[in-house]
C-alpha cells in the first residue's frame, strides 16, 4: 500500500514540474521596409531590385513577371503574422508592387 501511495505522489509531482513545452519565437521570409518600397522606382532591372529587397521567397516557374516576397512571425506558438509583397516586372523591369505590410516587424 505504501509503495502504490509512494508512485501516486511521484507521478502527481512529476506533473506538476513540468507545466508545458517552451516555445519559440519563430520568423520566416523577407523583412522588407517601407524605405526599400520607397527606393523602387519604374523602370529598375531585376537584378538591381533583387539588390535592394534582397532574393525574393518564392519564384514562379511559370509567370516571372511576378516576384513574392513573404516574411511571417509566430510568436511562442501564438498566431502567425505576415506580410505580402508582390513585384511585378514587364521585360524584366520593375513595373509595380502590391503590399501588405505588418504595422511593426517584430524581428528580434
Amino acid at each position: 500500500m505504501q509503495k502504490l501511495i509512494a508512485l501516486i505522489l511521484t507521478l502527481f509531482l512529476a506533473g506538476c514540474a513540468f507545466p508545458g513545452v517552451y516555445k519559440i519565437n519563430v520568423q520566416q521570409g523577407n523583412i522588407v521596409t517601407n524605405e526599400e518600397l520607397a527606393a523602387l522606382t519604374e523602370g529598375m532591372p531585376r537584378s538591381q531590385v533583387r539588390a535592394v529587397m534582397g532574393t525574393p521567397l518564392m519564384l514562379n516557374p511559370v509567370d516571372t513577371s511576378r516576384e513574392y516576397y513573404v516574411y511571417t512571425f509566430q510568436r511562442a506558438g501564438g498566431d502567425i503574422e505576415e506580410q505580402r509583397i508582390i513585384v511585378y516586372y514587364d521585360d524584366d523591369r520593375f513595373s509595380r508592387y502590391e503590399a501588405q505590410l505588418l504595422e511593426e516587424t517584430p524581428a528580434y
